[in-house]
């Protein structure tokens, strides 16, 4: 059986797309969503840095300071879920669930760099140039957060709407690559199809037309001289 020379992958990406879509735009005006996907994004993050960062430490403290950062996000992450699904209705109404969800992200981003940059100064973990910059940024974004006077859950809803729209016009383009290679597999497939019906026709055509018999005159017989 030979190897399929296009997939279905598409489809699911244009899929995904729309709900990236549609998600990102509902984000814009609903503040309980914003709540509960910072949550979910901030414990995901957490959660599947866990073994593999622990793994790759060389220090003990290293892997405590991380392993402390890491439960306390996990929590942080649990109570923005937490008020986005239980206090989702009444958030326009108790401005302190603002405040919270405000500091709590300044801890997170805050939390990231400082313990980021502790383990490369002080104990010795080795980095990469684009890891700095990425960490300068959180500590940046933490104090932006921090004194920004008007900071709530419609700028996150902005900056989710801005992710939505770009990871849906890249899951978009993608799968359009992916549609189009169907379509010209599906091509060749009827291409390949109509060869062998004029290959087919032709043969047949030689079958019922007969073949012309030859036939062989006797030799004449001439007398031997000697």
């Amino acid at each position: 059986m030979g190897k399929m020379k296009y997939g279905y992958g598409w489809v699911l990406k244009w899929i995904l797309a729309a709900i990236l879509l549609g998600v990102g735009i509902y984000m814009f005006f609903a503040a309980e969503v914003v709540y509960t996907i910072t949550g979910v994004a901030i414990v995901l993050f957490s959660l599947f840095r866990v073994v593999p960062l622990l793994k790759s430490l060389s220090k003990e403290v290293l892997r405590t300071i991380n392993l402390i950062e890491i439960i306390f996000d996990t929590l942080i992450g649990a109570l923005m879920i937490y008020i986005g699904i239980v206090k989702g209705s009444n958030l326009a109404n108790e401005a302190i669930w603002s405040s919270v969800y405000r500091f709590s992200l300044v801890f997170f981003f805050y939390a990231r760099g400082l313990v980021f940059f502790n383990s490369v100064v002080f104990l010795g973990e080795k980095t990469e140039v684009p890891k700095f910059w990425v960490h300068i940024a959180a500590l940046t974004l933490g104090a932006v957060v921090a004194v920004t006077p008007n900071f709530d859950y419609a700028t996150v809803g902005i900056f989710f709407l801005i992710i939505a729209l770009l990871g849906a016009a890249y899951l978009g383009f993608d799968g359009y690559g992916g549609y189009k290679k169907y379509r010209e597999y599906s091509k060749s497939l009827n291409e390949g199809k109509a060869k062998d019906i004029q290959k087919d026709d032709a043969q047949n055509i030689d079958k019922a037309v007969p073949k012309e018999k030859v036939i062989e005159e006797p030799e004449e017989k001439r007398p031997y001289v000697n």
